[in-house]
Parts: structure tokens; sequence; C-alpha cells
């Protein structure tokens, strides 16, 4: 697992990790979004709620909140394929490519391209996770069509000019160094590996110390080809331009990419070495706990019902049972968390926590018994009202700024949850009974032993998993 473990983690608000910048710029539409979502019998796709598909003359799709409030545009979009498409031998190529995608392209090289950005105070990045490879602009109104070209270019003829695959290649190895000695990184690592064994999913999406020097520009170059088409493509636009001029500048900046994709089939998995306990010894005073299990894939009818199981098991900062009993009777730990992770090919549930090295066996078995408890004898109406109640409240939240916007509509989108799924969450959420969670954890309690991995010191713990 790369990073955070809630890195590939929570996607039913739909929430998804990325660039968020500007928090504080509120517009018109995303106020209506807020309003929208908290109302839980909100008709489909109100009027109010102003998202449109705009369909190029290409025949390339983007959904767009148009709002005039501020002279920004945010756009998010995204090539379903990512780290999972890195070859077995040679994990890190995703990533690396990303990183490479701004630079340098077409005629600019990559100081000539960063200068383009600065002059007109854009901002371009790009990411690789898993299961996709993504990209996030923002920029002034005034500044579209430069801003636009340079997506073009950087999708388009992306250069990797040897200079610039040398120095990110030296920044990437100098942070999977410090990941070396990092408990965090190390536990989330070493859960995927085990895991995962023999998948693309098992592998370090960043790459590692011996597979990233090994990475060539034709490697870079062979990705870019066959992973961003267009068939794969989702975009997500909010701000400052119309459908009119939006459609024909989709077409400008993706039209001339590959119909299709050349992509890898990966196989639906379901995580190995459940019930063990694997352990990387680091010399640190903590141990970092990473824990797992199968849960339940995105597209499942249940994963609403799980969704809040989830919140009263380690979903939430203050009233879950993990915090209550790790943390507030037995003080533990400082956080403790757990997370739905629905990935392409997998469904899980995943957690975390850190504590001292002579308390991890006693967290270890505290995780374990509150897990098997809820999933035997279910929440209370009370923990169930309680969690609707937050999720509900907070689902405005995620849209309080145009950055955070796109992104949910991205995700949605990405999900194929359909374009009035805002109008209609937490509607969804509110209808959740006490039967639909007891049947879930039902589901749930058919496969409800988890995989931990530690790294640290951990005293009382004799590792069963390598």
């Amino acid at each position: 697992m790369s990073g955070s473990a809630r890195s590939i983690g929570a996607r039913a608000g739909i929430f998804r990790p990325g660039f968020v910048h500007s928090l504080s710029h509120l517009s018109a539409a995303v106020l209506t979004l807020m309003s929208i979502a908290l109302i839980p019998t909100a008709p489909a796709q109100s009027e109010t709620t102003r998202i449109q598909r705009v369909v190029s003359p290409g025949g390339i799709e983007a959904w767009l909140v148009h709002d005039t409030t501020l002279p920004l545009v945010a756009m998010e979009f995204a090539f379903v394929g990512g780290a999972a498409q890195d070859p077995a031998d040679k994990p890190g190529v995703a990533s690396l490519a990303s990183s490479l995608l701004d630079e340098g392209a077409g005629d600019l090289n990559s100081q000539a391209f960063q200068d383009k950005l600065s002059e007109k105070a854009i901002e371009l990045r790009f990411d690789a996770s898993r299961d996709m490879l993504g990209g996030s602009l923002r920029t002034l109104s005034e500044n579209v069509d430069p801003a636009f070209e340079l997506v073009r270019l950087s999708v388009n003829e992306p250069r990797f000019d040897d200079e610039a695959v040398e120095r990110i290649r030296q920044g990437v190895l100098a942070s999977l160094r410090r990941r070396a000695n990092d408990p965090s990184a190390l536990a989330n690592l070493g859960w995927s590996a085990a895991a995962f064994p023999n998948h693309p999913y098992g592998r370090p999406v960043s790459g590692t110390l011996d597979s990233v020097p090994t990475i060539t520009r034709d490697d870079l170059a062979s990705y870019a080809k066959r992973v961003m088409a267009r068939d794969n493509l989702k975009i997500a636009v909010v701000g400052d331009i119309t459908p009119e001029a939006l459609a024909p500048k989709l077409d400008a900046m993706f039209g001339a990419l590959p119909a299709k994709a050349e992509l890898t089939p990966v196989p639906d998995v379901t995580p190995q070495g459940l019930g063990t306990v694997v352990v990387k010894e680091i010399d640190v005073p903590q141990t970092s706990v990473v824990f797992g299990g199968i849960a339940l894939k995105r597209n499942d009818p249940d994963f609403i019902p799980a969704f809040v199981l989830n919140h009263m098991l380690g979903g939430s900062a203050f009233s879950s049972r993990l915090f209550k009993e790790v943390r507030e009777k037995r003080g533990l730990a400082y956080s403790v968390y757990s997370h739905l992770a629905p990935l392409d090919h997998a469904g899980l549930i995943l957690g975390g926590t850190a504590t001292k090295n002579d308390r991890t066996a006693e967290s270890i078995d505290l995780i374990r018994s509150e897990y098997l408890k809820l999933l035997t004898d279910g929440p209370t109406e009370e923990e169930l009202q309680d969690a609707k109640d937050y999720l509900i409240g907070s689902f405005a939240l995620r849209f309080d700024s145009s950055a955070k916007v796109a992104a949910q509509l991205l995700q949605i989108q990405i999900d194929d949850l359909g374009i009035d799924y805002i109008d209609e969450r937490n509607a969804l959420v509110a209808a959740v009974t006490l039967d639909d969670v007891k049947r879930v954890a039902a589901r749930l309690k058919q496969h409800p032993d988890l995989l931990f991995s530690l790294a640290g010191k951990p005293a009382g713990l004799t590792p069963n998993g390598g």
C-alpha cells in the first residue's frame, strides 16, 4: 500500500483524495450543491444542481457545473488504468510518468513549460493511483485558452526528456529512501504485499529502490500511449466557462488521443493472509498498524449500508466503536480508524492505528474483537441514527470549493453512479435500516478475519504471515 491507508479509500461520499486548493472560494454553484446535499428528499437532478452533460463535436463527454461568481475554472480528469498497468517487473512506471507529464511537452522543455504555467498562474498537476492516472487543472477564466493548450500538450506530446526523467527519478528515489524508515509507509506496503501476492495491487505504486532505476524513457512513453486514450477518459469541469465554449475545447485537448486504450486485463482479487500478522521490524518506540479484510465493491447494492456500518466501526473520529474502545477507554492510541476501500478489482475494509510497542498485541486483539462483535450483534438503533445524521450532515463539506466539486463529479463518473447521484446520496443514507445493516454484517461475517501488517518492534506477538 502506497502512502496512507486512507489513500485508496472511502468513496461512498464520494470522496477522492487529490488536488484540493482555494478552499475559501465558495461559488454559487457550490453553495447550491451544498444546500441540495442537506436535503435527503431532493428530486433527482433538480434544476438548481445545474450539472450539465457536455458532449464535444467529436464525442468526448464532460460534466460541467457552470458558475460565474468567480473568474475561475477547475478541471479534473482521469484515465482509468493507473499503476495496475505497470509492467510486473517495473512497478513505479505510472507514478514516474505522471510526475513527468508537466515537465516538458511539445516544443517546450521542462523549464519553458513551467514558465508558461507560472506566467498565467496556472496550476496543472498529475498523479497515479492504483486504478487511474489523474490530472488536475486550476486557472483564471481569462487564461483558460493557454491553460487548456498546456493540458493538450501534456497528454498528447509529453517529452520525457533525459534531464527531466533523471531529475524526477532522483526525487522519487530520495522519497523511497525516506519511506524505508517510515513505520506507517512500511506497514502499508507490507499489507498490500501480503494481501495481493502476484497481483498488480501487491506492487508499490511509487515503485521500489530496485525498480525505479530500471525504468527507461521507452517504458514511460509506452505507458502513456497505452493508457491515455479517449475511451477510458472521464472529465469534470467547474467554473466560469459555458457548455458552448467547453465543447470544442474538449476536442482540442483530448481529440487527438487514441480512440481506445490498450489496457492489460487486471483480474478481480480477494485479499490473502486473512487472520495473520506480518511484521517489519524497525527500531522505533511505536508500532504502526494497518489492518484490512474483505468488504464490498462500489457497485454492490449493499455498499451504502456497508458504508454506514463502517462509520460505526471506525469512520468517526469521536463516536466510532474503535475510537471509544481503543483510545477513550484504554488510551492505547491517539488515532484509530477504518474505511471502505472499493478498488476497481477488490472490495476492502481497511484501517490503521499506531501504539506503543508493548501495547500492540492488546490493540490488535481489541480491533479484532470489536469488528467481530459489530458483525455478530449489529449496532443499536441509536448508533445507526447517529451515524446517519453525521454522514448526511457532513456531506455538504465535500462541496465547499470548486476543486472539491470537480473531484466529486469525476469520482461519481468513475464509479458510474449517475449524474443525479448528488441529489440522491443523502436519501440513500437516510433510507438505511437496522435490518439493512444487519444483512450487510451477516455478509461480511462470512469472511471476518483481518490481515494485520505491523512496522515497529511489537512485544508479545508472534508473526504468522511472513
